[in-house]
This record gives structure tokens, sequence and C-alpha cells, in this order.
């Protein structure tokens, strides 16, 4: 990392889709047949929640979002949408304990969870806070993007976190975010962090127990710092060509950011960004004709960035 590069203390908006881009293949007749029963399921007129005591009729955001029944329940009852809000659990987010900052080469955000930084002892607001810390990376998923990468660094002294609070959010991640995750790297695992997550590991789902490192070997081949226009000098990275260097930070990752946390500047911006691709998105949905089954690719603004594309060419 260049002595001038400057400091940063900002997310990043979500990087643009590539000129070059495959979309993901065309479900099959299985899988369409699935899609089907699922979408006139959930389109019947009459339709309501199972198992709810006041209004079981989807509003917009559940029609926008929508997924399982038992996970639409679940969000209604944790207050994703009325109670979950950036007030609530600003309280836990003034140390920088988590952030959200840049991208890997897919594009997914890359989440970090800094546990030396804990700053509350109360559980049920930590859970609140990592679920809509998890709400904030979906809304920085560009188009095409469905993952995001977790970086935790137990660097320095960290408070040991309770293996009930642990439960918690991994029973929410593994019933309500499945398939949300893209890649794990946790480092600087002291002996009884490490006692921790192997007590963890038997409630982690076998797949997702396959994305997680623990520890990993510091090789020469998660990023790649630009010496000229030509030749590439290798860093201290992590096993695999994942970020590029402007999108890591350098402490423990070995990236050519120099990131620091000032919340004051950090939250605003994150909660600004966020609000704003959110309502931009409700936006498209419903100039899609607020239905449900309305593609991501398009609520994200993937139909967009293809005609925005296509006019600079014709350009």
């Amino acid at each position: 990392m260049s002595e001038e590069a400057p400091k940063t203390y900002l997310a990043l908006p979500p990087p643009a889709v590539p000129a070059v881009y495959k979309q993901p293949d065309a479900p099959n007749a299985e899988q369409m047949a699935m899609y089907d029963q699922v979408l006139e399921h959930f389109s019947q007129t009459e339709y309501v929640l199972p198992g709810v005591e006041q209004d079981g009729h989807l509003v917009d955001r559940e029609k926008l979002w929508l997924r399982l029944e038992d996970t639409l329940k679940w969000r209604r009852e944790f207050g994703v949408y009325d109670t979950l809000s950036a007030e609530l659990v600003e309280p836990e987010a003034v140390t920088g304990k988590e952030i959200l900052f840049g991208y890997d080469k897919e594009r997914r955000p890359g989440f970090y969870m800094i546990p030396s930084r804990q700053n509350t002892d109360e559980a049920t607001r930590q859970v609140q806070f990592a679920v809509w810390m998890l709400e904030r990376a979906v809304d920085l998923m560009g188009p095409g993007v469905e993952k995001m990468d977790l970086l935790i660094d137990f660097a320095e002294k960290a408070k040991n976190p309770s293996i009930g609070t642990a439960r918690t959010v991994l029973n929410i991640l593994q019933s309500h975010y499945p398939e949300r995750l893209g890649l794990a790297l946790i480092l600087n695992i002291p002996w009884l962090i490490t006692m921790f997550l192997k007590a963890m590991m038997p409630f982690v789902d076998p797949v997702t127990r396959l994305k997680i490192k623990l520890n990993p070997k510091v090789s020469v081949s998660l990023l790649r710092v630009h010496t000229d226009a030509e030749r590439f000098r290798y860093v201290q990275v992590i096993e695999e060509n994942i970020f590029e260097p402007e999108m890591i930070f350098a402490k423990s990752w070995g990236g050519a950011v120099d990131f620091e946390y000032e919340h004051d500047k950090y939250w605003p911006s994150l909660v600004g960004m966020c609000d704003a691709r959110r309502a931009e998105q409700m936006q498209r949905w419903k100039e899609l004709g607020a239905t449900i089954g309305a593609k991501e690719w398009e609520i994200k603004g993937g139909l967009s960035s293809a005609v925005a594309d296509a006019e600079k060419l014709v350009a």
C-alpha cells in the first residue's frame, strides 16, 4: 500500500455489471414447473399468510421480496419492516464492529466483523444489528448478485461471544438467508475461540461448512497489486484470487484500502445509500407491474444497465 494512499471512511456502492457478463442459465423444465407452482400459490387473490393473527395479506414489500412462507412470517415477527431500524441498532454500530465495504471479483459485498470492537452486552439488540447489516448487504447486491463474503478478524483481544447468541444468529442465517454466503474467511483465531467455533460447527449446514475457512494459510493469490501497467506484484493474501486490492482493507487482509471507521461519516452514508437503493428497487418493481414473480435482475436495475451499455456502443 502506498504511503500516500488517502484514508477511506465510507462504504462503496455496488460495482457496475461487467460489459461481458453471462446471466444465469434459464431454469430447466423441472425448475420452471416448481417456479410456476410457487408463483400460482402466492398469486392467488385470496392468499393470506397462514398462522398470522393480524392481517395476513401480503404488503408490497413482501411481494417484492417474496420468499418462503416461514420466512415471510419470521420477518414480520422479527420486525424487519417496522421495528428493525437504523435508529434502533445504531448503538451497536458506533465502534465499527461490523462494516460493509468493497466487493469481490464476483461483485459480492464484503461484510467485515471485528469482535474486538464489541461494545455491548445486550444479546437481543446484537442479533438485531447482525440481521440489519445482513439486510443492508442484500441492498448492496447488484444485478446478478445473491451472495456476500464474511471477513472476520479476531486480531487483538476480543470478548468471547455467547454461544446462545451465536446459535440464534446461525439459525437465522440458515433458516431465512439460505445460500447468501459466498465465502467466510476467519483470521487470527485464538485457542479459546477455536474451541468455541468447533462447538458451533455441528450446528452448521454441511454446504455452508465447506465455505468457511478457519485461520486460512496466508499465501500469494487472493489479491494482486499493480506495480505498473504491465506487471503485478503479489502481497499478503489468502488462498484464492478473490478481491482486487482496492476493494479490501490493508489491515489484516493485505489490501490497498487504508480504512478508518468514523461513525459520523460511515453510518449516515451507508444508511442513505441503502435507503436510496431500496426505494429505487421498489419503484422499478411497481413500474414492472407490482406483481409477484418479477425478475430480480430487472428490479435491481440490470435491464437499465444493459440498455445504457447498448446506447454507449451505438454512440
